[in-house]
């Protein structure tokens, strides 16, 4: 498929292909007139790629794991890195994850109370 395609079935500008291209997170083949073609698995991998860019991951950590464990086998020497890298990133999710639940139950909290105040207010006004 043509880097157009790609780009509708996935939803990424063809701006954000063409990056991942240059910094060979996608590895299309070329056609005789130079056009890129890609395969239908490249699908899931942009959205992979997204996904990983959506964490904070950077490019050179994304690289690092498709080079790992997306190749024909799972290549054990680059596995210790991948590993760091995704202990690392999952720990930053799970302290983002207790900052938001944190948040959530200060502001469940407030909402409450406000309620509260406003319903005794209302009560107030009538007499």
């Amino acid at each position: 498929m043509h880097i157009s395609e790609l780009s509708r079935r996935t939803g990424v500008s063809l701006r954000s292909l063409r990056y991942y291209e240059e910094k060979e997170l996608l590895r299309p083949s070329r056609q005789e007139n130079g056009y890129r073609d890609f395969d239908e698995s490249d699908i899931e991998r942009v959205r992979i790629i997204q996904l990983y860019f959506s964490l904070g991951l950077k490019t050179s950590d994304i690289l690092s794991f498709f080079d790992c464990a997306f190749g024909e086998e799972i290549k054990q020497e680059c596995l210790p890195n991948a590993i760091r890298v995704g202990e690392r990133k999952l720990e930053e999710i799970k302290q983002q994850i207790e900052t938001l639940r944190k948040a959530e139950s200060l502001l469940e909290e407030n909402l409450a109370s406000w309620r509260k105040i406003m319903h005794e207010g209302d009560g107030l006004n009538e007499s």
